[in-house]
């Protein structure tokens, strides 16, 4: 990595901005993370698991990811009505980057208990 003078540069364009831009929000992280733990999840197991997210927060947050391609939504034609949700090839792309934060955080939530 080369340093440039900040002067000359803009968060902005950085491929850390458009990440952050994908994942960035209150539940987002939680829903990704809970797909790649059990790849397909129905909204109410998935309200239920999260704990603490409203109808409408994840409705709307699972409508966010899936038009940014990280989540798929599978609509089955019967009633009552099933839908499914699963993570995308690119939103599988981030499962290394939830796996280091897991392994990071099993590492050094012992240590924020201790203090």
């Amino acid at each position: 990595m080369s340093k440039e003078c900040i002067a000359n540069c803009k968060l902005e364009n950085t491929g850390f901005n458009y990440t952050m831009s994908l994942i960035q929000g209150k539940y987002k992280m939680f829903i990704l993370y809970t797909l790649m733990e059990f790849r397909i999840v129905r909204f109410n197991e998935m309200q239920k698991y999260i704990g603490g997210i409203t109808y409408k927060t994840l409705s709307s947050t699972l409508k966010q990811l899936e038009a940014d391609g990280l989540v798929n939504r599978k609509e089955y034609p019967q009633i009552p009505p099933k839908v499914e949700y699963s993570l995308t090839k690119k939103g599988k792309s981030l499962i290394p980057i939830l796996d280091q934060m897991c392994e990071w955080g099993d590492q050094n939530q012992g240590e924020a208990n201790a203090q």
